[in-house]
């Protein structure tokens, strides 16, 4: 028998139903601003754009693009072992990459509110035959549904922070509920094992981080000699997958290091290129001069900041520049995966903040693999430093590209861990540990 739902998860549902018509009009604002597509209203509303394919269909959800990238070589082990993937996601940006790299056979679908209405009709139509959920997406109606509909269900590539366990266990039943949903969670580290273990998870093992076993990101060969030939031997950094805020934190760091560097080239890569006319005006108000890449404009020697405001092409930004900021840590956003700058040799610099992916940043730092700068001002003399030693900042992206390699192997751990799940047999119950949850 199914366990009784905590009244708090009822009560949650019980707004989720009450509050579906002010969600027509939070996607009718989101689509104005970008964030949402209007012909795809539907997905979120749990109502398909597609029907389901015959055969076995797994269902991975994932927020966001570093999500999306991290999961695309499973998905492509899956799509060879003959299964149709559905892949979901809430951004607009996961769902443009999506729709450039998933293989045949899988395919996309924006992820629905967690409501009961919208995540029923969703289940409803697509019937998984496994659904899996990516680090830490824990949304309490989906769990529950899949739950209720005995779907085997995993949690990939998982990271649980210290805090966010702390306010879980703050509600004891409807976390040992919620977290007694999954069958099977596969965990970045010890660390996250040891938490979703204290949150009541059934079975939890450490297969390890997904993100090590990426590819190195493609870029267009012919896009890549132009660009190089345009920018001649001019130094180069890169501001990379900034947010609010660290626009202006690169473009004053850049202020002053061309003081010491006059030639000096900036790619700045907004995280979202719907941002890209806000941040060119923020260039242009900084006096600099601006080619930008989605208008195909050409780096001349007076240019000081070249826009890379596209989606899908960090493989060719990272190919440019020998140093890089990597944005998303000076503010809440967690951090954003260095696995691929350090793939292509560019030596890492960044913020304090980040938390979405801290066991690897940690070995980046310890290892003298990567630099943590405190505050903001502290940007120049990181850059610079980086910039004018040659042989440190080859050593520095040597160290990391060896923590890389050291971590890879998650990928097919994962895959073998997966299996029962996807032969549809149910794992078998670790014995229970309270860790201190109350009944």
């Amino acid at each position: 028998m199914a366990e009784r739902r905590p009244v708090l998860l009822s009560i949650y549902r019980a707004f989720g139903w009450a509050l579906t018509p002010l969600l027509h009009l939070l996607f009718s604002r989101r689509s104005k601003g970008g964030k949402e597509i209007s012909h795809r209203k539907g997905e979120r509303f749990g109502v398909a754009q597609k029907p389901r394919p015959q055969g076995s269909l797994v269902w991975i959800h994932a927020a966001s693009v570093g999500e999306t990238m991290s999961i695309l070589p499973l998905i492509q082990k899956l799509a060879e072992d003959g299964h149709s993937v559905l892949l979901t996601s809430v951004t607009v940006t996961a769902a443009e990459l999506a729709d450039k790299r998933l293989p045949d056979g899988c395919f996309h679908q924006f992820t629905p509110y967690d409501t009961p209405a919208c995540v029923s009709g969703f289940l409803d139509h697509w019937r998984p035959d496994l659904a899996m959920v990516v680090e830490s997406e824990i949304w309490p109606c989906m769990f529950d549904e899949i739950h209720q509909r005995a779907i085997p269900f995993a949690l990939l590539n998982a990271r649980m922070s210290e805090g966010s366990c702390r306010n879980w266990m703050r509600a004891p039943r409807i976390s040992k509920y919620i977290f007694g949903c999954l069958d099977l969670v596969l965990a970045q580290s010890s660390a996250d094992q040891d938490r979703f273990i204290k949150l009541g998870c059934r079975q939890v093992e450490t297969p390890g981080n997904l993100k090590f076993d990426a590819a190195e990101p493609a870029a267009d060969g012919a896009a890549l000699n132009g660009l190089k030939t345009q920018i001649a031997d001019r130094p180069v950094w890169l501001a990379a997958l900034t947010h609010p805020g660290e626009d202006e934190i690169a473009l004053a760091a850049h202020a002053r290091l061309r003081q010491m560097v006059p030639d000096l080239l900036l790619v700045l890569v907004p995280r979202h290129p719907a941002r890209a006319d806000e941040v060119a005006e923020l260039v242009g108000a900084r006096g600099h001069t601006l080619a930008r890449r989605s208008k195909a404009e050409l780096v001349a020697p007076q240019t000081d900041v070249y826009l890379g405001d596209t989606l899908g092409e960090m493989g060719l930004f990272y190919r440019l520049a020998p140093v890089t900021f990597l944005g998303g840590s000076f503010n809440d956003a967690g951090g954003h995966n260095p696995v691929e700058a350090v793939l292509l040799g560019s030596a890492l610099i960044t913020g304090p903040k980040v938390a979405n992916a801290r066991a690897v940043y940690k070995d980046l730092w310890d290892e003298k693999a990567g630099v943590q700068v405190m505050q903001p001002e502290k940007l120049t003399e990181a850059v610079i430093d980086l910039l004018q030693n040659s042989e440190v900042r080859a050593e520095q992206a040597d160290r990391a590209m060896q923590l890389i390699i050291k971590g890879r192997g998650a990928l097919q751990r994962s895959a073998d861990l997966l299996k029962p799940l996807l032969a549809g047999q149910k794992l078998s119950s670790a014995p229970e540990n309270n860790n201190g949850q109350g009944a």
